[in-house]
C-alpha cells in the first residue's frame, strides 16, 4: 500500500483570494505568536455548526477529527463563539476541568487559546492557537493583541466575502496549511548533516507530521530489521506488525501534539529491546532509535511491546472514550454508577467509588460501589460545610489528590478512618461551571497520582457530572410525572351493591417517559354506575396532565345525566379546544344493574371484553367511533347488551395485549383466553393474573391500565 507523501492543500482550481488571505493571515499568526499548531473555524450563515477552513500544525488525522463542531459541543472553538469571549486553557488539568471530552479525546500537554471571529453584528467563526507547556499561566500581552489583530482582520475578509456571495469553505476536508519555513538550506550544510547522522552509532530518522518516514539512516533500518525503501513515505506501525500496539501511535500523537520528548522501550520479533525517542517542532518529527542497554526485567515480567506504564496508560485512555460513548445511554443515577464501577474500577486500579450530590445543604450519597455501609451513612447527610475532603471538594470546584492516610491525616487532623482505603482520589462535579456533587475514588493501597493520571481522572469526572446530572434531571423528571398521574387517577373506587370492581395500573419500563392511560368508576344513581377507560396519545408530562382533564371532563357530563355517546361527543369537542395535537382513545360504559344491562360507546378504543356464565369470553362488537380530538363533527352510536349476573365485563389499554411478535388480534385472544380460564376466581386475584401477563414483558414501550366489573347480587 503506497500512501502520498503530502496532504492535499486545497481543490484542483486551489482557494479564492479572500481564502487564501485567510490562510496567510492563520500561518502568519502561528508564526508571530510562536504557537505550534493554529486552526481557522468558519460558522456559515443559519447553520449551527463550525467547519474547519484551514489549519497550520496539525496532521491532517487529528484535524479531520475536528472538521465539524456543533455550536451547542463542549468544545473550546465552539464555547468561544457562544458565549462571545476568548477561552483560554492553561494546561491539560484546565483542559480537563472544563472540557473533559476533549481532553480525554486528546490527553496530551498543550495551551489552547479560543477566540470568536465576530463581523458586522454576526458571529463568524473562531480561530484556535496552541502552545506547547509550560506557557505562562496567561495569554502574552503580545499574544493577546496578534490574536485580537487577527480575528478582526479575518472578520473583515469573511463579512467581505459573504457580500461577494464567495464561499470560503474548502469542500469536505480543511486545507493542511504547512508552517513557515527559514529559507532555503545549505546543501554544504546538508551534506555535512547526513554525513553526521551516518557517523553516528545510534539510528535515527525523520518522519512528517503525518506520522510517515521521511528519511532514516542505515543503522535505523539495520536495528528496525527492514530495508530502508520499505518505510520511506509510510507509517511505522503499519508497516512493521510488531509495531502495531496503539501505545506506538499514541507517542506519535503526544509528540506532534505536545511538543514534548517521549520515549518508550520496544521489543523486536527478534528478543532485542529498542528504545525510541520521539522529538518535534512544527515541521516534523524526529526519531533517535537505539538498543535499549537497560538490565532486562526478571523473566516473565517482561512486556511484549511497551513498558507496563506505558501499557496501563494507553489501556485507561481507550476504557475511558469507551465509557465516554457508554454515559451517553445512561438514563437512571443508578446507570451511571454501574457503568462507572464497571469500566474504571478495574482499569484504574480503583477498589471503591462514592458519587455524591448537594441537596439542601447536605451531602447525599446517590452511587456507591466497594464501600461499606458505614462510610456511606457517615457522608449521607452529611452538613455541606462539614471538614472534609468531599465537601471542600464539592465547594472550591477543585480536584484533591491524597497518595496516602498520613496525607490526608496532614489535611484533615480530625479525619476518622472509616474504611480500609489507603489512598483517595476526591473529583468535584461540575456542570455550566457549578458544582453540583463529588466523586471519591478509593485505592486499598498507597497510590502516587502522575500529572497524566489526574488530569485522566479529572476529565472523567467532568464526564461522569455530566451523565450524572441528566440522570438526576431524568429521575426528578419521571418521579413528577409518576406522581401527577397518580394524583389524577382514582385513590379508591367507589364501592357499588351489585357490583365487584378491580382495578390495576402498570407503568412502562424503567427509562421510558409516562403515559396518559386513565379509567374511572362513576356512581350515577343507586342502580348505575359508569365505567371509562382510555389513552392519551404520547408518554409525557403533556399526555398525563391532558389524561386528568379528559377524565374530569368525563365525570362532569356523566353526572349531569348524558347519554354514553353524548359523553363522548361533549368530551372530544373540549379536547379539540385544549390540546388539538393530541388525540385520546376512550371506552364508556353504562351499568344498568337493576336490569342488568349495559350501554357502551368507544372512541376509536379496543373493545371490551364479555365472559357470561357458562361461556368463553368474547369481544364486544361496538359502532366505530373517532378518537377523541380528531373530528368536531364525530358521532358516537352506542350498543346496549345483557349483563347478567355472574358476568365479567373487562376494560383495558393496549399496553396489557402488546408483546413483540405478537399482532393485536391474536393479543385479544390471547387475554380471552385467559378470562375464559379464570374468571372465576375472586376479582382481584383475576385482576393481578392478567396484569401479570404484562408485567412479564422485558421492555414495555407503553402504559397499562385494566378494570374488571362483575354482576352480582
Amino acid at each position: 500500500m503506497q500512501e502520498q507523501t503530502t496532504e492535499t492543500t486545497a481543490a484542483p482550481t486551489g482557494p479564492g483570494p479572500l481564502a487564501s488571505g485567510l490562510d496567510e493571515l492563520l500561518a502568519a499568526t502561528v508564526a508571530v505568536t510562536k504557537a505550534h499548531m493554529g486552526a481557522l473555524f468558519l460558522l456559515p450563515p443559519g447553520e449551527g455548526v463550525l467547519l474547519m477552513s484551514s489549519a497550520v500544525g496539525i496532521p491532517a488525522p487529528i484535524a479531520h477529527q475536528w472538521v465539524r463542531i456543533r455550536l451547542e459541543d463542549p468544545v473550546p472553538a465552539a464555547a468561544a463563539v457562544r458565549e462571545r469571549r476568548l477561552v483560554w486553557l492553561a494546561d491539560h488539568e484546565d483542559m480537563a476541568r472544563r472540557f473533559p471530552g476533549v481532553a480525554l479525546s486528546l490527553p496530551y500537554h498543550f495551551s489552547l487559546a479560543a477566540m470568536p471571529i465576530h463581523a458586522g453584528g454576526v458571529d463568524r467563526g473562531s480561530l484556535v492557537l496552541l502552545w506547547p507547556e509550560p506557557h505562562p499561566a496567561e495569554l502574552t500581552p503580545h499574544e493577546l493583541e496578534v490574536m485580537e489583530g487577527t480575528t478582526r482582520r479575518m472578520g473583515a475578509l469573511i463579512r467581505r466575502a459573504a457580500d461577494r456571495g464567495e464561499s470560503l469553505l474548502p469542500g469536505s476536508r480543511p486545507r493542511i496549511l504547512s508552517p513557515r519555513g527559514d529559507g532555503q538550506v545549505d546543501p554544504v550544510a546538508a551534506r555535512a548533516a547526513l554525513d553526521y547522522l551516518n557517523r553516528l552509532p545510534w539510528g535515527a530518522c525523520a518522519m512528517d507530521m503525518e506520522g510517515r518516514v521521511t528519511f532514516i539512516t542505515p543503522q535505523a533500518a539495520d536495528l528496525l530489521g527492514v530495508d530502508p525503501a520499505d518505510l520511506l513515505c509510510m507509517r511505522p506501525w503499519e508497516v512493521l506488525p510488531w509495531m502495531g500496539d496503539p501505545v506506538f501511535e499514541d507517542h506519535y500523537r503526544q509528540a506532534v501534539l505536545s511538543h514534548r520528548p517521549t520515549s518508550f522501550t520496544a521489543r523486536h520479533p527478534s528478543g532485542r529491546r529498542l528504545s525510541f525517542e520521539f522529538h518535534s517542532d512544527p515541521t516534523g518529527i524526529s526519531v533517535r532509535i537505539a538498543p535499549d542497554l537497560t538490565a532486562p526485567p526478571p523473566a516473565g515480567e517482561e512486556q511484549d511491546h511497551v513498558a507496563e506504564a506505558g501499557k496501563l496508560r494507553a489501556d485507561a485512555l481507550y476504557n475511558m472514550v469507551h465509557l465516554a460513548a457508554t454515559l451517553t445511554r445512561a438514563v437512571t443515577v443508578q446507570d451511571v454508577t454501574d457503568l462507572v464501577a464497571d469500566q474504571v474500577m478495574s482499569v484504574c486500579d480503583i477498589q471503591a467509588l462514592a458519587l455524591t450530590i448537594a441537596e439542601n445543604g447536605r451531602l447525599r450519597v446517590v452511587g456507591a460501589r466497594g464501600y461499606g455501609r458505614g462510610f456511606v451513612d457517615r457522608y449521607d447527610g452529611l452538613p455541606l460545610d462539614a471538614p472534609t475532603s468531599t465537601c471542600d471538594a464539592l465547594r472550591s470546584g477543585d480536584p484533591e489528590f491524597y497518595g496516602n492516610w498520613e496525607e490526608y491525616r496532614q489535611a484533615y487532623p480530625d479525619a476518622v478512618r472509616y474504611d480500609d482505603m489507603s489512598a483517595w482520589a476526591v473529583l468535584p462535579l461540575i456542570t455550566s461551571g457549578r458544582p453540583f456533587g463529588a466523586c471519591l475514588f478509593g485505592y486499598d493501597r498507597p497510590h502516587m497520582f502522575n500529572p497524566d493520571e489526574r488530569a485522566t481522572l479529572t476529565s472523567l469526572a467532568g464526564l461522569i457530572a455530566q451523565a450524572l446530572e441528566r440522570a438526576r434531571l431524568y429521575d426528578v423528571k419521571h418521579q413528577l410525572a409518576e406522581c401527577l398521574q397518580a394524583s389524577l387517577l382514582p385513590s379508591e373506587l367507589p364501592a357499588v351493591p351489585g357490583l365487584q370492581v378491580a382495578a390495576h395500573y402498570l407503568p412502562a419500563t424503567r427509562g421510558m417517559d409516562i403515559g396518559g392511560d386513565f379509567y374511572d368508576l362513576i356512581r350515577l344513581d343507586d342502580t348505575t354506575v359508569a365505567a371509562v377507560i382510555g389513552d392519551v396519545q404520547g408518554h409525557d408530562m403533556t399526555a398525563a396532565a391532558l389524561m386528568g382533564q379528559v377524565r374530569t371532563a368525563i365525570r362532569a357530563h356523566a353526572t349531569a345525566g348524558a347519554r354514553p355517546g353524548d359523553v363522548l361527543a361533549h368530551t372530544n369537542l373540549l379536547l379539540i379546544d385544549l390540546a388539538p395535537e393530541l388525540f385520546t382513545s376512550c371506552l364508556y360504559v353504562t351499568l344498568d344493574l337493576k336490569r342488568r344491562r349495559a350501554t357502551l360507546a368507544s372512541a376509536g378504543h379496543l373493545p371490551p371484553l364479555l365472559r357470561r356464565p357458562g361461556e368463553v369470553a368474547r369481544s364486544v362488537d361496538l359502532p366505530p367511533g373517532l378518537l377523541l380530538g380528531l373530528e368536531p363533527d364525530a358521532d358516537y352510536l352506542t350498543r346496549e347488551i345483557a349483563f347478567p349476573m355472574g358476568s365479567v365485563l373487562a376494560l383495558y389499554t393496549d399496553g396489557l395485549i402488546e408483546a413483540p411478535g405478537v399482532d393485536l388480534d391474536e393479543g385479544i385472544a390471547g387475554l380471552a383466553e385467559h378470562l375464559t380460564r379464570s374468571a372465576d376466581l375472586p376479582l382481584h386475584i383475576l385482576a393481578q393474573l392478567l396484569i401479570d401477563q404484562a408485567e412479564s414483558v422485558d421492555h414495555r414501550t407503553d402504559d397499562t391500565a385494566l378494570l374488571l366489573l362483575k354482576s352480582q347480587p
